[in-house]
């Protein structure tokens, strides 16, 4: 996949020359919905024979219109991850625009003729619910008329998950954010996760029999909410299964950080410094605190117990 970076005004030596297929929107999660279009973008690439582009962001433009900080930002898939999704959903080349006020400002107008006809699209697919401006006037409904025949137009309806609309902050808000990673599994397509390296926390695991892997994530990744899960975690190419801990360990004194620790069935080589991705499959429990290192003790191995028969019920994730 070829990625392009896009600083307004846009220097037309640097994007690809020759007719392409463009999708449209912002893709924080690639899931269900955006697959849709996606899907629906490579069919119409495959049938001109043209390439498949698609133009996201490099940040949300919540922060731009001063909705949310930055800091407060948080993201379903970081970067880095939104570009292994959309080349594994077949995108061919990838624009990212930086988002920067000059940008923001563009009427909808000239975002058409700059951003749809300057990319040389022949057709645009977009979901229903798409905008590039103002709601009430940059929107799907609108978008023939700033085109003015010289590109089609594919829109694609809503997708639904057992009558819910699947959406990021859907996705977000009320199923990841929640612990409800298993419904979040099934609106994504795929086991939410996120990335981080693996890095020393203070070893108390491995006094208790369950050495664990500290993971520093980035820090707009959307966290799950504190508990335990079933997880699998991708290191060096090979999957594991393993229970994350999410919380605050409660039980070794107050006011302590949050922690992601990761500890990995039947597995026990050093990773330190190594990177690790792990897929979040099953809320198991919430954080509970005990009176003794052996009530926790007695509680990890009955965690342990949940995890290796959820994976003897449910297959394990595959990585495309």
């Amino acid at each position: 996949m070829e990625i392009i970076n896009l600083h307004h005004p846009i220097d037309t030596k640097a994007i690809h020359q020759g007719p392409i297929v463009l999708a449209l929107g912002f893709f924080d999660g690639v899931h269900k919905g955006h697959q849709k279009v996606l899907k629906a973008a490579r069919q119409e690439a495959s049938k001109r024979n043209i390439p498949l582009a698609a133009m996201t962001f490099n940040m949300s433009a919540r922060f731009m219109f001063q909705e949310e900080h930055p800091k407060e930002l948080r993201y379903l898939t970081t970067l880095p991850e939104k570009k292994r999704l959309m080349q594994h959903f077949g995108v061919e080349i990838l624009y990212i625009v930086q988002m920067t006020s000059a940008f923001a400002k563009l009427a909808p107008q000239l975002f058409v003729d700059q951003y749809i006809v300057g990319l040389q699209a022949k057709t645009v697919v977009a979901g229903f619910d798409y905008t590039y401006g103002k709601k009430d006037i940059a929107n799907m409904a609108n978008l023939g008329d700033y085109g003015q025949g010289r590109f089609h137009i594919i829109e694609v309806p809503k997708v639904e998950e057992n009558g819910v609309k699947v959406g990021t902050t859907e996705i977000r808000q009320t199923l990841v954010e929640t612990g409800d990673v298993a419904t979040a599994k099934k609106q994504l397509g795929y086991p939410y996760f996120f990335t981080g390296i693996v890095i020393h926390g203070e070893k108390r695991g491995r006094e208790l029999g369950y050495p664990t892997a500290n993971l520093m994530i980035d820090e707009t990744n959307v966290v799950p909410k504190v508990g335990v899960y079933a997880v699998e975690c991708l290191i060096n190419g090979d999957l594991y299964k393993g229970m994350a801990s999410i919380g605050y360990n409660i039980t070794f004194g107050d006011n302590r950080e949050r922690t992601v620790e990761i500890y990995l069935l039947d597995y026990s080589l050093d990773i330190y410094g190594e990177e690790m991705t792990v897929y979040w499959h099953k809320y198991l429990r919430n954080e509970l605190k005990f009176d003794s290192a052996d009530e926790l003790i007695e509680q990890m191995n009955k965690d342990e117990e949940m995890t290796r028969e959820y994976f003897k019920e449910n297959s394990p994730y595959k990585e495309g």
